[in-house]
């Protein structure tokens, strides 16, 4: 008879973060799984909101997972790894950007926008359709000003704003200094602001 306790089984989402992504460089799928339910929304939108093309930004969302599981034995600290993601998917999205430079940006069709505005968590109204229209245009609005700001603000805003990213972290993903994303940061908020006055 055998004696030896039995296994017991721990999923990943009873697991912290670490834990699971060092079971998934040791090849466990679940804890991979894991990880791309986790991560695969927030990069979607990163990407959407960088690149303002649905097709484009499932494509840099697959390219970064597909990448991350490769790479992902090299990856030295398993605590980096949230960063480690989000500089893939980032610099997948610049590089996209500046292959397009030569070209107009892209007008984005209304579904489009739309979806990004859906994306954005922002007030609702309470029921009130006068004021859920005011919120819709003003998020239209948000969207469209995005468009206007340079690839490297656009991504310090999104992934400081939007992403709750420390400039640390901001600074890893783009490669730059602190100081550089301070100062890209305060140029974006204030374009953004001047753009946006007239919701005020």
């Amino acid at each position: 008879m055998d004696e030896r306790e039995p296994v017991v089984l721990t999923r990943p989402e009873d697991l912290d973060e670490a834990t699971v992504v060092a079971r998934a460089q040791d090849g466990n799928l679940d804890a991979f799984e894991y990880l791309v339910e986790a991560y695969q929304g927030r990069l979607f939108r990163l990407a959407f909101r960088m690149l303002h093309d649905r097709g484009e930004a499932e494509d840099v969302v697959q390219d970064t997972l597909v990448a991350c599981w490769r790479k992902l034995p090299l990856l030295t600290s398993v605590q980096a790894f949230s960063g480690w993601l989000y500089q893939m998917a980032t610099n997948r999205c610049l590089d996209r950007l500046r292959r397009r430079s030569s070209r107009a940006e892209l007008v984005q069709e209304p579904v489009t926008l739309q979806t990004t505005a859906d994306s954005f968590a922002g007030p609702r109204a309470g029921g009130d359709p006068a004021r859920e229209a005011e919120i819709s245009c003003e998020i239209d609005g948000l969207a469209t000003a995005l468009l206007t700001l340079p690839p490297g603000q656009r991504a310090c805003w999104l992934l400081r704003e939007i992403h709750e990213r420390s400039y640390a972290e901001i600074a890893a993903t783009l490669k730059v200094s602190e100081q550089t994303v301070r100062g890209r940061l305060a140029r974006a908020r204030a374009q953004l602001a001047e753009k946006m006055s007239q919701w005020q």
